[in-house]
């Protein structure tokens, strides 16, 4: 703070060493101008016109913080030079010009003309008074043009200011909403992989861990079937390893060239989805209602996450055997809903939990949609999604309350 006072003090002291050099060359020409008499080709120093000068030059040093008070005193000296019978000319009336042109710089334009008509009219008027001209003297018409072109000149030069100012606003607000742009479409990205990567990953983990549970339990029990067993937990992890490829293959940039990857997985594929729980032992039956409808990709894709994540829970955390999976046409949207009749009592949350019902809601949010998860009043638990068959914006969603056993999914 010290250094930055410290050049701000160093900074304003050449700019009071300007104006009083430029007061001071203002001052000599002023008293030069009115000591000269072009008729007689003399030079007489009058020392009334030193005094009026020094007075009305001085009186500039005061002009930004107060430019009409100093505009006041100038025209004083202006109308005081010509009661004394000095000759009109822009340089003895200088002080006067070099006001205007400051208020028309500091104030906005009705202010800056009003100033200089005013300034006009006072010393035109003074001279019509305290001399014989007439009012059509072309020194009259030229004290009236001299007084409007600082006006016009201040009034230019204020508003190129707030031209150049209003630009460079726009482009450091520019600037910043790019930037708030990028960070957000960086944390979307963030979340977005981060679904999928969950999606991916918890679900076939889980189908692992079941179907290693199964191979461990046949080693005893039917050691002849340990060898299906160990084949399903092969399949199950290169299906993961194969759609953990595609989801890394998107991160792919845009100017390398596009490699071959297969299709994002949709309805279509939740037969196959279906199978894989039955031989983790979990049986769903299915249900198809309405008239079977092309889905937009977003919306396809996101379906099927509903469902793998919501039977991934029913198998992770409901202890349950069977579940039931609807998917149900309507004219103008999707409704996905998935039942279980095990175990709604309240779960024990780890750290951790909860990420597959946010990863839901946020699927369901980002096409326009609705999801609902809570326990059913007969028992059981219950995931409903309502998607639009064509996705839309993101609207205000209402968030159901989820009980205990919510939180662990």
């Amino acid at each position: 703070m010290t250094v930055l006072n410290g050049w701000r003090r160093r900074g304003r002291a050449p700019s009071r060493t300007l104006d009083v050099l430029g007061v001071a060359v203002l001052c000599v020409l002023s008293v030069v101008a009115a000591s000269v008499d072009p008729h007689e080709h003399e030079f007489v120093l009058r020392w009334s016109a030193v005094v009026l000068a020094g007075v009305g030059c001085s009186a500039l040093l005061w002009r930004r913080r107060h430019p009409f008070g100093v505009l006041a005193v100038t025209i004083g000296c202006g109308v005081i030079f010509q009661m004394l019978g000095f000759r009109e000319s822009p340089l003895v009336t200088s002080p006067v010009l070099a006001s205007i042109y400051n208020v028309a710089l500091r104030t906005d334009r009705r202010t800056a003309w009003t100033a200089a008509a005013v300034s006009a009219a006072v010393l035109v008027g003074a001279d019509a008074v305290w001399t014989s001209n007439s009012w059509l003297d072309p020194d009259k018409a030229a004290m009236v043009a001299w007084t409007a072109l600082p006006a016009a000149v201040g009034d230019g030069l204020r508003s190129r200011r707030a031209y150049v100012a209003a630009v460079e606003e726009r482009a450091e607000h520019a600037e910043r909403t790019r930037e708030q742009e990028a960070q957000q479409r960086v944390a979307a990205e963030r979340v977005r992989i981060a679904r999928e990567l969950h999606d991916i990953v918890a679900h076939h983990i889980a189908l692992i861990n079941a179907q290693a549970g199964v191979a461990v339990h046949l080693v005893d029990q039917r050691p002849e079937q340990i060898l299906t067993a160990l084949e399903n937990i092969r399949d199950t992890s290169r299906s993961a390893l194969d759609e953990l490829r595609v989801t890394v293959g998107l991160l792919r940039q845009s100017d390398e060239p596009v490699a071959l990857r297969d299709p994002m997985p949709g309805l279509a594929q939740v037969p196959a989805l279906l199978a894989s729980f039955e031989r983790a032992g979990l049986a769903v039956s299915h249900t198809w209602l309405g008239i079977t409808e092309p889905l937009e990709p977003a919306v396809d894709l996101a379906a099927y996450r509903i469902v793998q994540e919501s039977l991934t829970n029913v198998r992770k955390h409901a202890g349950a055997d069977h579940a039931r999976l609807c998917l149900h046409y309507h004219c103008e949207r999707l409704t996905i809903t998935v039942e279980d009749d095990g175990c709604a009592g309240p779960h024990h949350p780890h750290p951790g939990a909860g990420h597959g019902l946010i990863g839901m809601r946020e699927r369901a949010t980002t096409i326009g949609g609705t999801l609902y998860a809570g326990p059913r009043p007969e028992g059981g638990f219950t995931v409903t999604a309502e998607l639009p068959l064509r996705p839309g914006p993101a609207g205000n969603r209402r968030h159901e309350n989820d009980d205990s056993r919510t939180a662990c999914r």
